[in-house]
């Protein structure tokens, strides 16, 4: 592996690395691997296409994604038509994206934390795809029961949704059931797709118009990994989510 380039910015130090044997570049933050591309932009990260087939069956138009890394998500998005705007804390990471994983210059790119964003800006969406990441937790005020009120005021009211990348490291981690949990009492559906058994995983949290989303398959093959890919996304199931021990009896206790 090569590194291509590295930089020092108030929120971490940010390589980008280039795989010698297909060209890929990487997007490593904090030690943490963000974002991995082909050569054309195209993710070789099996839940950026995961969330990629899930909008396209939802038919989505106009899509902000909260969180940058590589933007490989948006550069997929906007060759297929979709309006993309990307909100991200840092600067630098806009600027990485295009000079080395192909993010279009005609996305537009919003310099602002996630939250404070939503608070000025009164756009209605078709979905919001929350993927912020400091090192490998999501921020504490980014899956706080009063963001994702205020993320559901800025989706379409009737086909509006929102998917999130929750971080699970074992069968046993309920990062992505305590998501949930906190998305159930915005929204009526929720769903929760994931690979139970595996490790280090991506789990999608989806809240809104996700009823009839069913499993995603590879829509835009890139031109490394596809079949590696594919095989990760026939792994993916929707699974009941489950309320921790813990939160539920706090619930108890709060309505006795």
């Amino acid at each position: 592996m090569i590194r291509v380039a590295k930089y020092h910015t108030d929120f971490g130090n940010i390589e980008v690395l280039r795989t010698k044997d297909s060209g890929s570049f990487i997007y490593r933050q904090g030690g943490c691997y963000q974002s991995e591309c082909d050569p054309n932009g195209i993710s070789v990260v099996p839940y950026i296409h995961a969330i990629f087939g899930l909008l396209a069956q939802a038919e989505v138009s106009d899509v902000l994604m909260i969180g940058c890394g590589g933007g490989s998500l948006g550069t997929m998005l906007d060759r297929v038509g979709v309006c993309v705007t990307i909100v991200d804390i840092n600067p630098k990471a806009f600027q990485i994206a295009q000079q080395y994983f192909g993010l279009p210059r005609g996305v537009h790119c919003c310099t602002s934390d996630g939250r404070d964003f939503l608070r000025a800006d009164r756009h209605r969406y078709d979905a919001i795809v929350l993927d912020a990441y400091s090192g490998r937790r999501i921020p504490d005020h980014l899956c706080a029961e009063t963001f994702f009120g205020l993320a559901q005021t800025r989706l379409k009211n009737s086909s509006g949704m929102l998917i999130g990348n929750v971080h699970a490291r074992h069968d046993l981690d309920t990062m992505p059931d305590r998501v949930a949990a906190k998305l159930s009492n915005i929204w009526a559906n929720v769903r929760l797709l994931d690979t139970r058994g595996a490790s280090d995983r991506n789990a999608l949290v989806m809240a809104g118009k996700v009823r009839d989303l069913v499993q995603p398959t590879l829509l835009v093959p890139p031109s490394v990994g596809a079949d590696e890919i594919a095989h990760e996304l026939s792994l993916l199931a929707f699974r009941p989510w489950h309320v921790p021990r813990r939160a539920a009896q706090s619930a108890g206790r709060g309505t006795s």
